[in-house]
């Protein structure tokens, strides 16, 4: 008899890499369909975000919430006002028991619901934007349009597109600057003071 091979299945492991929940884990559920940001890439991004932009009481959006490992980063750095988009019932619950176990329940505001429709609805403006969606979505050109045609950045705000390297916006007119960790990409995009 051959050996039985057991179905391999991958926990999704997080860490909230600086400030006040500094070091603090979490096991997200398996089954949620995200693909978090890897430590290197996210402290990666936070050490650029770090000299860009003073985290203290901005208000962000987090579209494609998955985890909602970016918006407890954010909170962790002082951030007073989070949105988190997501359409994973179960994500969105995880989420939820987080924001609970971090005390940060009153300053994250989880929408359920369609990226998209949430964008093109939008008459709120952000400090901060970050966009970590599948890899595989198609219309994710749409992202960096979407963000300056309905002006969801305050003036001097920035937007963070995570993306493969497939993908290049250094043609964007808002362009800033690009950030590679190997699959991952992150392009900054600045809104004019």
């Amino acid at each position: 008899m051959g050996r039985h091979h057991l179905p391999v299945t991958t926990t999704i492991r997080m860490r909230i890499i600086s400030g006040d929940f500094s070091g603090r884990r979490f096991n997200p559920p398996s089954g949620i369909p995200a693909r978090p940001t890897t430590d290197i890439a996210k402290g990666g991004l936070f050490n650029t975000l770090g000299n860009m932009i003073d985290f203290e009481g901005i208000k962000t959006c987090d579209i494609f919430g998955g985890t909602g490992s970016i918006s407890y980063e954010l909170a962790s750095r002082g951030a007073s006002d989070l949105t988190l988009i997501e359409r994973d019932q179960v994500s969105v619950n995880f989420i939820k028991k987080t924001a609970k176990e971090l005390g940060i329940e009153d300053k994250l505001h989880i929408i359920k619901g369609d990226v998209f429709k949430f964008m093109k609805q939008s008459t709120e403006q952000y400090d901060f934007i970050f966009a970590g969606p599948p890899y595989a979505l198609l219309n994710i050109d749409d992202l960096p349009l979407l963000v300056f045609e309905k002006n969801m950045l305050a003036p001097g705000g920035i937007f963070v597109l995570e993306h493969t390297p497939r993908n290049d916006y250094q043609q964007h007119p808002h362009f800033e600057k690009m950030k590679n960790y190997g699959t991952t990409v992150f392009t900054f995009f600045i809104q004019p003071e």
